[in-house]
């Protein structure tokens, strides 16, 4: 069946049913772990949509999730982080990219897994510093680096982990944190010239059924034991990290 009609290039029926099926399984598993549903969406999303547009049509509909989200957990947000990790977003897309724009994006991939590793193994290097200095820190470098490569949730998530009194707290500030960095992210890519509008029905598809892949993991994560919550946190961002090593060494043919 074709959808010319509703102006999404590239895509059939088929085609926007599978991607919101996975905006809906990658959404809940978001909701459980706050990391890991985002990048998993990207390569997905990587095999229908040009290049040039993937970053921004998957920035949206990342927010969209992260709003949905927020309004479902808005009592749990951990709201004194969000004003750091702002105006450090807010510089780090000011900055761009003198630097690691000149990198290979496999040096970014690994750049992001060791950094991961670190904060997610060693816990006192979580809590470096004040709070507030911290989350500037994290904001700055997750949207600097965001700019360019689209799995910097990983680099929100340990930080959060290690103040967050429950999974609850967690992933409320989590999405909170990220609708924030969406928003930056997109003011930027507006500035650049970006025109998504064509691809708005697929979006809205997109969101809508990750309102309901949240839905469903809110239940599930209101039911789960929190230590059973530590030990799955960790041991995804521990594989999300040794991943993006992997990728990052066989592209840059190490192996």
């Amino acid at each position: 069946m074709d959808l010319s009609f509703l102006s999404v290039p590239g895509a059939d029926a088929l085609t926007i049913a599978l991607l919101a099926l996975a905006s809906f399984c990658t959404a809940c598993m978001g909701m459980l772990t706050g990391a890991g549903g985002g990048p998993i969406l990207l390569a997905l999303m990587a095999l229908v949509l040009p290049p040039s547009l993937l970053l921004p049509v998957h920035t949206v509909v990342q927010l969209g999730v992260s709003v949905t989200r927020i309004v479902l957990l808005r009592s749990f947000i951990m709201w004194t982080t969000l004003l750091p990790f702002v105006i450090g977003g807010a510089i780090g897309a000011a900055a761009g990219a003198p630097i690691f724009v000149s990198l290979p994006g496999p040096v970014l991939l690994a750049f992001i897994g060791a950094f991961v590793l670190l904060v997610a193994w060693v816990p006192s290097f979580g809590m470096i510093g004040p709070e507030k200095g911290r989350f500037t820190f994290v904001g700055f470098i997750a949207t600097f680096l965001g700019m360019f490569v689209s799995s910097t949730g990983l680099l929100i998530a340990p930080f959060v982990a290690h103040i967050a009194p429950e999974r609850r707290n967690y992933a409320a500030t989590v999405a909170v944190l990220g609708m924030s960095m969406h928003i930056i992210k997109l003011t930027a890519f507006g500035f650049m010239g970006f025109a998504i509008g064509a691809y708005l029905p697929l979006m809205i598809a997109m969101v809508a059924t990750a309102f309901l892949g949240n839905f469903v993991g809110r239940h599930i994560l209101s039911r789960m034991p929190e230590q059973f919550f530590r030990i799955f946190l960790k041991a995804l961002l521990t594989l999300l990290a040794l991943r993006l090593l992997w990728v990052s060494a066989r592209d840059l043919g190490l192996f």
